[in-house]
């Protein structure tokens, strides 16, 4: 079996006498979807930002590619190919779509001094990346806040992959989305799987996990209840994992066998 991009072994985060996470062990592989599940309150936003080298663990191990490492910013954990896909997306509506995609990082042309930003290399790319995640646009001037929920999260999606992602962290990217646009961002994951960039992607819905998991970790209260492959576990095994199955059963009694 290969060696995982990243793995996390044992992690604990500790906010004074709050413990978030209590020992969480998670890793994943080139090429694979690995699902993070759980709850609001579940401990995943933590796990996220100890991954992303927004927060220190308070104990435990963070390999990649073998190799012990320390975040001690988010920019070690960019520059060591972890990218994250925020919920709330860090893109500026009225801005270009060009403009969103290279945010600070546009190719420049020219020498020394005189350098200038080289909008028409900038544009081509950006036109080309998108086509190559299955959305058309207009032109590459088009302002990012016209463009659908889905849509955008593809942008930030093809941003990260472009700039050479080894991980890519998805936060929720279906929470807030439509039937269609939801089928576009699952779409999306799995091209950029199939291109050997390892995914996780952090969801309390089931559905969408089961569409484009190969493997899904249940968290609950800041620890793991265990990990399943596809295929061994079912929908309705994973949602009674992530509700505490014993709850569900006793509001389902009440609610009359309708949840």
């Amino acid at each position: 079996m290969s060696t995982p991009i990243i793995e996390m072994r044992n992690i604990e985060k500790h906010f004074g006498a709050v413990i978030a996470l209590g020992g969480v062990s998670f890793d994943v592989r080139a090429g694979e979807c690995h699902c993070l599940l759980g709850d609001n309150g579940a401990g995943k936003s933590t796990f996220i930002k100890t991954m992303s080298g927004v927060h220190k663990p308070t104990r435990g191990t963070i390999l990649v590619e073998g190799k012990e490492v320390v975040f001690e910013s988010p920019r070690d954990a960019m520059a060591a190919g972890i990218a994250t896909v925020y919920q709330d997306l860090a893109m500026i509506p009225l801005m270009s779509v060009t403009r969103n995609f290279w945010m600070g990082r546009e190719p420049l042309k020219g020498f020394g001094p005189f350098k200038t930003i080289d909008f028409a290399k900038a544009n081509e790319v950006t036109m080309r990346e998108m086509r190559r995640m299955g959305i058309n646009l207009r032109e590459p001037e088009q302002a990012v806040g016209t463009l659908s929920g889905g849509e955008r999260q593809t942008v930030a999606i093809a941003r990260a992959v472009y700039f050479g992602a080894k991980v890519l962290i998805l936060d929720e990217p279906t929470s807030a989305l439509g039937v269609r646009q939801t089928a576009n961002v699952l779409a999306t994951i799995d091209r950029v799987r199939k291109e050997g960039i390892g995914i996780v992607f952090i969801t309390h819905n089931v559905r969408h996990a089961m569409a484009v998991g190969d493997r899904f970790t249940v968290l609950n209260r800041g620890k793991t209840l265990g990990t399943a492959i596809r295929g061994e576990i079912k929908a309705e095994e994973l949602q009674d994992l992530m509700a505490g199955g014993q709850e569900l059963a006793q509001l389902e009694s009440s609610l009359g066998g309708t949840v």
